[in-house]
């Protein structure tokens, strides 16, 4: 298992730990419902510092990239970034990733930590002379800083270090610290990162400043509250893009076309076999979770199963999403979920939740 340059602070702050993604990382430090709502009403920090980081250059770095990821990302500028997918030649998803664009023939690309190997070996695989790309994850340490107080308190932590503006990147020599605009909560904030010998400070000072240390138990809530959907649970490379209902980050028509545009437009035109619905229980139940049995509402057709499942803190029922086929897709059509040979009444809803 890896360990975080947080570990010991995790530690120190009495943190839950689990293995996720080949790391040992904080689930929960007070509870998932106090850290939750500390990101929905103030301000969290999340240690990130599994993810990984890729650095490309060169002459035409941009336009390669164009060609292994379904956004457009000539349409970015220095300091900027967009969500974007990787995908196989069948259209399905290796991972969702942020691509930013730091200099004319510069990029920073931040991929999970689960497919930090693959997603290396797939681009290298493809890489062509005369542009180089590095896999700098060992260097950085990462925290993610998320909630409606975050800005404010940033700006009295370190006012010399501008934010960038949404969708953002910011680099500064000083402490080889990079900010970036982003989030995965629907919350507004940023992500720090920081050489792996430097982030425990920045750590300590986020929570002398006020933020509430969180663990992937509220980042799981918060996303799934959201409708943001996770890679390895709703993102695989069985289903495409198109069904998980991300078609807005996929530019079929950009010049040059990318891997799996072929099959993407080929299952635009033919129909999509399923779609990524998001599902809210009527009543109050036990948590769903993933692998739960979704049914039609006669209780006798399976139609799927829950890819992610939690119970929201924002609603106090529980939501989950599933592939649904189409028919039984639209919002408002009554399903139920099986949670141990029980059968709760739900319906599909429109993302997001809250």
């Amino acid at each position: 298992m890896e360990r975080s340059p947080l570990h010991s602070l995790h530690l120190n702050l009495g943190a839950r730990l689990a293995p996720f993604a080949g790391w040992e990382m904080p689930i929960q430090y007070k509870g998932i419902v106090s850290e939750h709502e500390a990101v929905r009403k103030s301000v969290g920090v999340f240690d990130i510092s599994h993810m990984g980081e890729f650095e490309v250059t060169g002459d035409g770095a941009g336009e390669w990239l164009n060609t292994m990821l379904t956004n457009d990302c000539a349409t970015l500028t220095a300091g900027q970034g967009q969500y974007t997918l990787l995908l196989n030649p069948d259209g399905g998803i290796i991972d969702d990733l942020i691509l930013y664009r730091v200099g004319a023939a510069r990029y920073f690309l931040v991929v999970n930590a689960s497919h930090i190997e693959q997603d290396r070996a797939w681009m290298l695989e493809y890489l062509p002379s005369g542009i180089t790309l590095i896999d700098r994850s060992p260097e950085f340490g990462a925290v993610a800083v998320q909630g409606p107080e975050s800005v404010a308190l940033w700006e009295r932590l370190a006012p010399t270090f501008d934010l960038p503006p949404r969708n953002g990147i910011v680099e500064y020599e000083e402490g080889g610290l990079i900010l970036c605009r982003t989030g995965y909560t629907g919350e507004d904030g940023f992500e720090l990162f920081a050489p792996t010998d430097q982030i425990a400070g920045w750590f300590e000072r986020l929570l002398a400043a006020g933020a509430v240390p969180c663990g992937l138990g509220a980042r799981d809530t918060l996303r799934l509250e959201k409708g943001f959907p996770l890679n390895g649970s709703d993102l695989d490379e069985v289903h495409t893009p198109l069904e998980a209902g991300l078609g807005f980050f996929v530019k079929l028509d950009k010049a040059g076309g990318f891997i799996g545009r072929d099959a993407l437009a080929a299952q635009k035109e033919a129909g999509l076999p399923s779609r990524l619905a998001a599902i809210c229980l009527n009543e109050k139940a036990p948590p769903l979770r993933h692998g739960y049995q979704v049914l039609a509402s006669d209780g006798t057709t399976v139609l799927a199963e829950l890819t992610s499942g939690s119970l929201s803190p924002g609603l106090g029922l529980g939501i989950g999403m599933a592939y649904l086929p189409p028919p039984f897709a639209t919002p408002g059509t009554e399903v139920l979920v099986s949670i141990r040979e029980k059968h709760y009444p739900g319906r599909v809803v429109k993302k997001p939740f809250v």
